[in-house]
C-alpha cells in the first residue's frame, strides 16, 4: 500500500533510517490517511532512544522524554518522535509502573489501544499491519489490540476512547471489546476529570454525537454522567414530545451544528426535567422551571468535569433560556428583552438551540413553534440593523453623566441606569442623552418627594 506522507515527516524518517535506526509514521495519522481523511498531526515511532534521536536533529524539545517522546522541530513545525516501548505493569488503570524501551516495532504496536491505531508506515517497508487494522477499517469496527480486558485494565480512558472513535468514524464496537467495556466501565472513576472531559467533547463535536447513547448502554454514563441515566429513564407524557427526555436530547444533539457550546447545551438543556416533572390529574406531564433547575445542575456537572469558566457561563446561560419565549406571542419589545437577558453575543446560539429543540420534539403544533422562532429571529435581525440598545453599555448615558446631574456613585446610580435601560428597551427611540438625563432628573425628584 502506497501512502503520501508530508515531506518533513519523510525527512525525519529518512534521517533516522540513514543512521541505522528503524522509523515509521504511526497511529492515527496512518489510520486517517488510509480513510482519506486529513490527519491532525503526524507521529513517528523509532527504534532510536531519545538521546540517539536528539543527536540527529538540531532542534528538539523534551515533551515527554520519560515516556520516550521528544518533539523534533523543522522550520518551527513540531513532530513527536517516540522510542519503541513496552509498558510495565499498570496499578491504577491510568499509568504503567515503568516504561521500558525496546528495539521491536511489534512490541511497541502490541501495547496500543485499537487495531486501527496500531499500524505503521514508511516508504521502504510500506504498511505494517500486524493486528488487522486495515480489515477492521473495511468492516468499520473498533477492536482492541489483543485481549480487550488487558487493554482496558492498562488505561481505563480507552473505554471512553472506543466510543469516541466510534462516533468520529461512524464505526461499530466489536463484540468482545463491547463486553470488556461493560465489565471495566466502573474503572473510569480512576481517570481524571480533565481526561474524561477531553474525550467527551471530542465525542460530542463528532459526526455522530448521538453515540452518547452508547455511553449509556455500556454503563459509562453511570460513572461519568449519571444525570443522563435519569434523563433516559424520564418519560414525557405530553403531546409536545414522543420520546423520553434522553431520546429527545439525542435528537437535539443530531440537529445542532458541531460546536462545543451548542453540543454541550444540547446534551444538558433538559437535565433539569427529571427533578422538575409533575403529572396533573389528566396524566399530562409538566416540567415547569426545568430551565432554571437545569442551569444549576449543568453548572455542577461542568465544574465536576473541570470545564473552564467561559464554557460554564455560556452553556449554563443557554440551558437556562433554551426555551425562552417559546409559548409567547412574539413582539419586538419581548425580543429586545430576551436579547438583554441572553446577550447579543449568545443570542445566535440561543436561536440555534431553539431550532434544534423544535426538531427533536413531536410534530404536534410544530408549524406554530417554527413560526414562533422565525418571528424571534426576524425581530432580532431588525434590532441589530437598527442598532437598538439592549444593554447598559449601549445606553446614550454613562455613570459619569448621571453624576454630573447630582446622582452620587453607588448602588443608587446603578439602579437608575437599569431603569433607564428598561425605558429604552420598551422604546428604543428614547436612547438619546438629553432624554435620558431628563428622565434621570425625574427619578431623583420623585425619590426626594
Amino acid at each position: 500500500m502506497k501512502m503520501e506522507i508530508p515531506e518533513k515527516v519523510g525527512r525525519i524518517i529518512s534521517t533516522l533510517k540513514n543512521h541505522g535506526y528503524e522509523a515509521y509514521a504511526v497511529g492515527g495519522c496512518v489510520r486517517d490517511t488510509i480513510l482519506g481523511r486529513t490527519p491532525e498531526d503526524w507521529d513517528i515511532t523509532t527504534s532510536a532512544t531519545p538521546d540517539e534521536t536528539k543527536a540527529l536533529f538540531d532542534k528538539t524539545v523534551d515533551t515527554g522524554i520519560e515516556h520516550g517522546t521528544i518533539t523534533v522541530l523543522i522550520d518551527r513545525e513540531g513532530f513527536e518522535v517516540t522510542t519503541y516501548r513496552i509498558d510495565g505493569e499498570y496499578e491504577d488503570s491510568r499509568h504503567p509502573k515503568e516504561v521500558l524501551f525496546t528495539r521491536s516495532l511489534e512490541e511497541d504496536l502490541k501495547r496500543r489501544d485499537f487495531t486501527i491505531n496500531a499500524m505503521a508506515y514508511n516508504e521502504e517497508e510500506g504498511l505494517v499491519d500486524i493486528f488487522g487494522g486495515v480489515e477492521d477499517l473495511k468492516n468499520k469496527l473498533i477492536r482492541c489490540v489483543g485481549e480487550p480486558k488487558e487493554r482496558f485494565s492498562e488505561d481505563a480512558l480507552r473505554i471512553l476512547r472506543a466510543v469516541r472513535f466510534s462516533a468520529q468514524l461512524g464505526f461499530a464496537i466489536e463484540e468482545n471489546t463491547r463486553a470488556a467495556i461493560q465489565v471495566f466501565a466502573k474503572t473510569l472513576q480512576n481517570i481524571s476529570a480533565e481526561r474524561i472531559q477531553t474525550e467527551l467533547v471530542k465525542l460530542l463535536v463528532s459526526s455522530h454525537p448521538e453515540k452518547v447513547k452508547e455511553l449509556y448502554k455500556l454503563g459509562i454514563t453511570k460513572i461519568i454522567l449519571w444525570e443522563f441515566d435519569r434523563m433516559m429513564q424520564t418519560s414525557q407524557e405530553t403531546p409536545y414530545h414522543d420520546a423520553n427526555v434522553g431520546e429527545h436530547t439525542l435528537r437535539v444533539l443530531r440537529n445542532v451544528r458541531a460546536d462545543k457550546y451548542l453540543r454541550l447545551t444540547a446534551l444538558l438543556h433538559d437535565v433539569g426535567k427529571p427533578d422538575a416533572k409533575t403529572v396533573d390529574e389528566k396524566g399530562i406531564a409538566h416540567f415547569k422551571g426545568h430551565g432554571e433547575m437545569g442551569e444549576v445542575m449543568a453548572k455542577k456537572i461542568l465544574k465536576r468535569l473541570k470545564f473552564d469558566n467561559d464554557t460554564l457561563r455560556k452553556v449554563c446561560l443557554l440551558v437556562r433560556y433554551h426555551d425562552y419565549l417559546y409559548q409567547d406571542e412574539i413582539t419586538a419589545k419581548k425580543v429586545r428583552r430576551a436579547m438583554n437577558l441572553i446577550g447579543k453575543e449568545m443570542f445566535p446560539y440561543y436561536l440555534e438551540i431553539r431550532k434544534a429543540d423544535i426538531k427533536g420534539q413531536s410534530s404536534y403544533r410544530r408549524k406554530e413553534k417554527e413560526e414562533n422562532i422565525k418571528a424571534v429571529e426576524m425581530y432580532y435581525r431588525r434590532s441589530l440593523e437598527n442598532q437598538e440598545c439592549v444593554s447598559i453599555k449601549e445606553l446614550a448615558v454613562r455613570g459619569k453623566d448621571l453624576i454630573s446631574v447630582g446622582i452620587s456613585p453607588g448602588p443608587r446610580l446603578g439602579k437608575i441606569l437599569e431603569r433607564l435601560l428598561d425605558e429604552v428597551i420598551d422604546e428604543p427611540e428614547r436612547n438619546k442623552k438629553d432624554i435620558l438625563l431628563q428622565k434621570a432628573r425625574e427619578y431623583i425628584k420623585l425619590e426626594n418627594q
